[in-house]
């Protein structure tokens, strides 16, 4: 059903004052960015071997990483879970009683269908799924 973690997400004030952490201290390997406007988002993607850590800047004060940064501050924010198809493996975990944010997938980044799944209902842990197509 999860066929890998597909990334993990980080939440962050500033990518570029970030990225000297991630690539000078950890030895991680930009990837390149995108802004993600259905998310609100701009992301810097780093190699981390056979997963990515995506480094999440919000673009707005109204975006879901905005809100998140000021209530938690910089950390972790979610853990993308690679899935096939996604829409049947929302229906299943809805159906058993799990809360979800989002019940349709929306387009992700790297054109991926991502959904997540609310963390009331999932032990504390924002947990979004992700399929790319092609993989």
């Amino acid at each position: 059903m999860i066929k890998k973690i597909d990334h993990i997400g980080i939440a962050v004030k500033s990518i570029q004052r970030s990225l000297s952490y991630y690539q000078n201290l950890l030895g991680m390997e930009l990837e390149g960015y995108e802004t993600v406007e259905s998310q609100g988002v701009k992301v810097a993607f780093l190699s981390a071997g056979n997963t990515r850590i995506e480094l999440l800047e919000p673009i707005s004060d109204e975006s879901p990483i905005a809100m998140f940064l000021l209530k938690r501050g910089e950390g972790i924010h979610h853990l993308a879970l690679g899935v096939e198809n996604i829409q049947q493996r929302l229906n299943e975990i809805k159906s058993s009683g799990i809360n979800l944010i989002d019940s349709e997938p929306k387009l992700g980044a790297h054109h991926a269908q991502v959904a997540f799944l609310h963390p009331k209902s999932t032990g504390g842990v924002l947990f979004e799924l992700c399929e790319r197509k092609g993989e």
